[in-house]
């Protein structure tokens, strides 16, 4: 006769703090990539409000214009180099991850390469402020960029704490950066502080990981990740070059001071953003990771996502409302009047694009490209033609209206695709049988 304490456990007695390691294990997780992000994100904004007192509303604008090239440069180099590492090489053997993460930063480097020339070719040309911002620019994406491949590399192995180390050392090196900028007093110089400080980061990775970058392993890897990296290089040069091409219109139609009015709504935003562009990190891997473990909590986990990010958005722009405009003043200087009469409307576009992150990380997780593609692209379409309408309509006001009405539009279009996606995982389709 066994009592109750021999008596023998069950799979269902183990599944139990199993499922607790796995849930303490992914807030962990989640918790490097906040802790890298905030990092980040301060580091951003400091540049952000540093230049902003210091340079003036116009020639923040110009900045604006450098900062938004960079995240076109940079959706590339995530397309093809490290979205593809996140979604297939999160939680893999360590040596599979060591020899992806290799071919995956090299690429990263040959992206940079290639528009660095660019860069100095087009930099030349412009001339005036413009010109030598683009030519900086240049010179130090292969920081920027491989510094950004890193973070993914340790966020797909499970390591956020050696991106936060990477990330950090990055924010203590911007600033005596930043001071040397500040007595050239250029937008240039600031460009060439951002990313001095980005490469000693860069570098520091390489220490860490114990591997370094193989620009000769791209080919292969392009190759080798093809039906995954072209359809996420559209979808994030769509994502970015949408931001690009709405800042140039503006500059054009408004002029160089409504850019800089957009980008300080941003930098109000930013903390929030943080916390957003933070999940990001490793929101991908963690869906894939509840796929591979419990399909059915996928559209769960992803509803909590966006729901959660767009309902702290509209609490951080209502804090926003509440702002006294002495320290608004104090923090934007100059540029304080013009963003913050875009708040609401700015915040009702994060909190609609927040919604529709949810929807994109699930699309990601399933690897659904063509769905994740096309969602972009309207998104994109969208974002552009109501940033441009709105300029042409009502002005800077206008524009922040309109990208507002955009991704409203396009979060909705997102979690339609992400319903069809999930039923087709569900329910493959069914080969048909050819008879002879």
């Amino acid at each position: 006769m066994t009592t109750e304490r021999e008596k023998p456990t069950t799979p269902a007695d183990r599944a139990g703090p199993a499922r607790r390691t796995a849930k303490r294990a992914m807030v962990g997780r989640l918790s490097w990539g906040l802790a890298d992000q905030a990092v980040c994100s301060m580091t951003n904004f400091a540049v952000g409000i540093y230049v902003a007192r210091s340079l003036g509303l116009a020639a923040f604008g110009v900045f604006s214009l450098a900062w938004v090239t960079y995240g076109v440069v940079l959706g590339v180099s995530r397309g093809l180099a490290t979205d593809p590492l996140v979604v297939r090489f999160s939680g893999v053997p360590d040596a599979n991850w060591r020899s992806a993460a290799a071919s995956s930063s090299g690429t990263a480097l040959g992206v940079a390469v290639a528009v660095c020339a660019v860069c100095l070719v087009a930099g030349s040309a412009l001339g005036g402020r413009v010109g030598p911002a683009f030519a900086c620019l240049g010179v130090v994406l292969p920081g920027l960029l491989l510094q950004d491949a890193w973070r993914f590399s340790f966020f797909a192995a499970g390591t956020g704490r050696k991106a936060f180390a990477n990330d950090l050392l990055g924010g203590i090196a911007l600033v005596p950066a930043m001071v040397l900028a500040a007595r050239a007093g250029t937008v240039a110089a600031f460009v060439l502080a951002w990313g001095a400080a980005a490469t000693v980061a860069a570098g520091y990775g390489c220490l860490q990981s114990g591997i370094r970058p193989q620009p000769t392993g791209a080919r292969r890897w392009l190759r080798d990740q093809r039906d995954l990296g072209y359809r996420y290089l559209v979808e994030n040069v769509g994502v970015s070059g949408a931001g690009q091409l709405r800042a140039y219109g503006l500059g054009a139609i408004v002029g160089f001071g409504a850019v800089g009015a957009v980008r300080g709504a941003e930098l109000l935003l930013g903390p929030f953003l943080a916390v957003l562009m933070g999940l990001s990190l490793v929101t991908v891997a963690e869906a894939a990771r509840v796929l591979r473990r419990a399909p059915h909590r996928l559209r769960t986990f992803c509803l909590l996502l966006g729901g959660g990010q767009a309902a702290a958005a509209l609490l951080w722009g209502a804090a926003l409302l509440l702002v006294p405009g002495r320290a608004g003043e104090l923090v934007l200087g100059d540029v304080w009047h013009s963003a913050s009469q875009l708040i609401v409307p700015a915040t009702l576009g994060v909190a609609g694009a927040s919604l529709g992150v949810g929807a994109a990380v699930g699309l990601r997780a399933l690897a659904a490209a063509r769905r994740s593609l096309r969602c972009q692209l309207f998104a994109s379409l969208c974002y552009v033609g109501g940033g441009l309408g709105g300029a042409t309509v009502a002005g800077t006001v206008g524009s922040a209206w309109g990208v507002a009405a955009a991704t409203l539009s396009a979060s909705a279009v997102w979690w339609l695709q992400l319903r069809s996606a999930l039923r087709e995982h569900d329910h493959p389709p069914i080969p048909e049988v050819r008879t002879t």
